[in-house]
Parts: C-alpha cells; structure tokens; sequence
C-alpha cells in the first residue's frame, strides 16, 4: 500500500508547540541548577558555571531529604485515600437512582470546579482556632476538647488539614474517571457471573476492578504526581499558620529556594529532583503499558 505522510504532517504542529512550551523550560531549568545563579544575575551580571556543586550540596543537605520523604509520604498516602473513596462513590453512582445520581454528580462538580483560592479561603475559615465551625463542632462532642485549638500548629495536624483539602479538590476527578470506565463493564458479563453465584465482592474483584484496570492506573498515577507538586494549598496554609521548613513540601521547598533566598539555582536542581522522582513513579505504569501492548 501506498504509504502516507499526512497523519504526521497534521501532528507536527502539535509537537512542536508541546517542545517549545516544553522543552525549552526544562533545558533552562537544566542549564540553571548547574550555574550559581542569584539576585545579580536576575539584573544581567552573567552566572557562573559551578557544575555538578549544587547537586553535591543538595544531596548532603539533610532538610532536603526530610521534605522529600514527607513529600513522598503525604503524596502516596492522599493519593491512595483519593483513589478509594473516589472509587468508592463511582460504585455508589451505579447502584443509586437517577436523581440521587445527579445531586452527587453536580455536589462533586461543584467542589472540583471551585477556584483553589476561594476554596482554601472557605477551608481556612472552617479550621479556625477562634470561630471556624470544625472546632465549634468537635467541642459538642461530650468529652472532646477543641476549644481554640490550632489545626496549624503542629507540623501533624497541619498535613492532616493539607490532606484533607488536597482530598476534597481530588475525589471528584477519580469518582467520574472511575465512573466512566464502569458503564463500560457488561452488564451481561455481571448478570452471568451473579447467576453463576459469584458474590459482589467477587464481582468487584475478578470482574469490574480487571475490566477498570488502565483507567485505575493513569488515575493514580495522575494523583501521585499532583500531590508531590502540590502547592498552593500548603503556601496558603503556610500563610495561615507557620512558614517553619518542618511545613514544607517539595513545591513550598523550592519556592523558598528561588523567590526568597534568591538562590534560582538550587532551585532548579531541586526541580530537576522532582522530576526525576516523578520519572520514577511514572516508570511502573509505563512498564506495564508497554507489556500490554506487546501482549
């Protein structure tokens, strides 16, 4: 057959627009964190070149490694959380009726189209140590005692509120990605195995959850990676409560690197750090990508 070119021809716009929006973003960011780049160089004196130094610095850095650790914990755990519940209520979209369906649905719409500032704004007021309605609530609670108790205080119930947060702006995207890949599961397919006797439980996980697989995967997936950059809702937290480095995430960690310290080079390298970890997590689902394809 005659081979033809025009699919890519339509494509090559595309590309290149992703690497120039892209790619040259990530070389500067590269050819920063190996230079010794400050506040003078934001005024035109020319960066010298350290090489490899800033890497060597951060790697002996021991606060570095502490916010990579809390980072990676708070991602993994909220991103976990998020892919349950978020399951969770796909399921319960399935069984309710149509009506129940479409409150839920435009409940979850609600609060994933809600502006991260003005919902932070609503969920700082909430968490209040003097008037928010959480601490109200709690102390109604015979023999819990949370008046004027600070949910920023400690660097504990601070991520607990971060995740929180992190978790109401999430779930509604993996409730209807899931939702989405199960109207696609066969009914026949359920019916068959619910006549055989299979319980729903063994429903759930020898069919529908197999069937769901790719859209489970690139869902968590997604959630990982959106929760080790997460950052404006731990700035404004910050801001809320302590600017203390035993607060910080990755995302805060570089901010103060380049904006306050003035040290753009450093935080470049620890931006080129996050997207290596980023690589690395990505790595399982592409694997597994590929062995799906060549099966």
């Amino acid at each position: 057959m005659k081979r033809t070119f025009t699919p890519q021809v339509l494509l090559l716009p595309a590309i290149l627009i992703l690497l120039l929006g892209m790619g040259y973003p990530l070389v500067w960011q590269v050819v920063t964190s190996l230079q010794k780049f400050g506040i003078q160089q934001q005024f035109g004196k020319p960066a010298s070149f350290v090489g490899v130094d800033n890497y060597v610095t951060l790697f002996a850095d021991a606060e570095l490694w502490g916010v990579v650790a809390r980072s990676l914990l708070f991602c993994v755990v909220t991103a976990t959380v998020t892919l349950v519940i978020g399951m969770l209520l796909a399921l319960l979209m399935t069984v309710v009726t149509k009506t129940a369906r479409l409150i839920l649905q435009v409940a979850l719409l609600l609060a994933w189209a809600m502006p991260v500032v003005a919902a932070m704004t609503v969920w700082i007021w909430l968490f209040d140590r003097r008037r928010g309605v959480v601490n109200y609530l709690l102390d109604l609670v015979p023999g819990v005692d949370m008046n004027r108790f600070n949910w920023l205080e400690t660097p504990t119930t601070f991520f607990i509120v971060a995740g929180i947060i992190v978790l109401w702006m999430s779930v509604p995207f993996v409730a209807f990605s899931a939702y989405a890949g199960l109207t696609q599961v066969s009914d026949e397919v359920l019916e068959a195995a619910q006549i055989d006797g299979a319980t729903p439980w063994q429903r759930l996980r020898e069919i529908i959850l197999p069937m769901i697989r790719p859209v489970i995967m690139i869902v968590f997936l997604l959630q990982l990676i959106w929760d080790l950059r997460v950052f404006t809702q731990i700035t404004m937290l910050q801001d809320a409560g302590s600017k203390s480095g035993a607060f910080d995430l990755l995302g805060t960690y570089i901010y103060k690197l380049g904006t306050r310290a003035q040290d753009f080079g450093m935080a470049s390298a620890v931006s080129i750090l996050v997207l290596a970890i980023t690589i690395a997590l990505s790595w399982f689902y592409v694997r597994s990508l590929l062995r799906e394809e060549e099966a």
